[in-house]
Parts: C-alpha cells; structure tokens; sequence
C-alpha cells in the first residue's frame, strides 16, 4: 500500500532555506570564537615565553644567592672556629 504525501514545494524550500540561514549564522559564531581563541593563544605564548625569561632570573639570582650564604657560613666557620677570640 503505497501512500502519497503532498507538500508545497515552496514551504520546503523556505523550511530548507530557513535552516541555511540558521547554519550560517552558527557558523559565522563559530568563526568569532575561533578568532577569539587564536588571539587567546598568541597572548599566552607572550606570557609563557615572559615566564621563561622570568624564571631564568630567578636560577641565576638563586645561585648567587648560595654561593654567598657558603662564603658566610665557610668565612664564620673560619673566623669563630679556627681563630676564637681570647
């Protein structure tokens, strides 16, 4: 048994075009939000590459940090250990 549907051709195409512009307009966010997501990023590799540089500094300013606590504690151990005053 076979059966017939009969539909205006021109409510399906304004249905189908109706949906078209639905798409566009879903892809035309997506599109902003991608654009906004690139931005995002190349600000991030800016703070990223800022954080390198920053802890570097803080390496190179630790190690001299050590190496004058040891001249301290070896000069103490010197003066109060060795020499001990009378």
């Amino acid at each position: 048994m076979a059966t017939t549907i009969e539909t205006d051709l021109k409510e399906v195409l304004g249905d189908i075009q109706k949906e078209l512009r639905e798409i566009r307009g879903d892809l035309n966010e997506l599109k902003v939000s991608q654009a906004e997501i690139k931005g995002d990023l190349n600000t991030l590799k800016v703070e990223m590459s800022l954080l390198k540089e920053d802890i570097k500094d803080l390496k190179g300013s630790q190690r001299s940090q050590i190496w004058v606590l040891i001249v301290a504690i070896v000069g103490a151990i010197i003066k109060f250990g060795f020499f001990p005053n009378p």
